[in-house]
């Protein structure tokens, strides 16, 4: 009778820890992202523009999304350092501080970037062609930029699409436009329309990528009050045409990541930024 009734409680919680384990694999919302970064524009004249208008059906807008600072490279920083950093311009600028990828290599995961035109071979200078290295922040961490298996982690972008389909990329990828197809050479119509050509057809079948997020963004906007910027998640686990309402930041958008993989957080505004709700299934 004792073994019987060992062998019941023994499968009972058995029962009960499966249908917890099932519960938290349910409720994940992505274990991958992309995050994909355009230019230098007001969040009307992207909502007027019809090929980031129409993406907002597919996902969640974030209405009051801003970003920290300008000019550019500070917001960059901020993705993957939870603050500025004290990065008060455009040049070149080496910090001795962690970011995101050493959170994400602490917990065995991977992160990388894809950046177009970029010249490879960890290349440090400000700009080649239409590649702008203050649009890369993680070639701002010395702790990057002095070791070349993580500075190899930064790369062209010729190989993301493929890496997509394959399901190769990392768990954090971000994919950097050039200065022309982020808008800030050329403008928010051109960009759209770079967008839809390159990613329209992965965003409107987001069924067949269900394990990643995909984030698209601005880093500021034209200079105007409140640097109110457009940002738009879609996932399969994102409400189709949600509307967030709250006043959240790019540094919002790190902690939802350092949330969802579990990693802890950087110590700095990441650590009590606001949690993104009401947009989830």
């Amino acid at each position: 009778m004792k073994t019987v009734l060992k062998g019941l409680i023994t499968l009972g919680v058995s029962l009960v820890t499966s249908h917890v384990l099932a519960q938290e694999v349910t409720s994940s919302k992505f274990k991958k992202v992309v995050w994909v970064v355009f230019e230098n524009t007001n969040y009307q004249n992207v909502m007027k523009q019809p090929d980031f208008a129409n993406i907002t059906k597919l996902g969640a807008t974030l209405q009051k999304m801003s970003g920290e600072t300008h000019p550019s490279q500070g917001n960059y920083v901020a993705m993957v350092a939870g603050s500025v950093m004290g990065v008060a311009n455009d040049k070149n600028i080496d910090i001795a501080g962690n970011h995101i990828g050493d959170l994400l290599e602490k917990a065995n995961l991977n992160w990388h970037v894809y950046a177009e035109d970029y010249p490879g071979n960890c290349y440090t200078g400000a700009k080649s062609g239409k590649y702008a290295r203050k649009h890369v922040p993680f070639l701002s961490f010395t702790n990057v930029t002095k070791k070349p298996s993580r500075c190899a982690k930064v790369d062209k972008a010729d190989s993301f699409f493929s890496d997509l389909e394959q399901n190769k990329h990392a768990e954090f990828s971000m994919y950097i436009p050039n200065l022309n197809d982020d808008g800030h050479d050329t403008g928010v119509s051109y960009a759209g329309h770079w967008m839809s050509t390159k990613f329209g057809s992965i965003l409107s079948n987001i069924a067949k990528y269900p394990d990643t997020l995909f984030i698209l963004t601005f880093d500021e906007n034209e200079g105007t009050s409140g640097n109110q910027i457009y940002t738009v998640l879609i996932g399969s686990h994102v409400v189709p045409g949600s509307v967030n309402t709250q006043a959240v930041n790019h540094i919002s958008l790190l902690k939802m990541i350092e949330d969802e993989f579990k990693i802890g957080n950087l110590g700095r505004q990441d650590a009590s930024a606001s949690v993104i709700t009401g947009i989830w299934k």
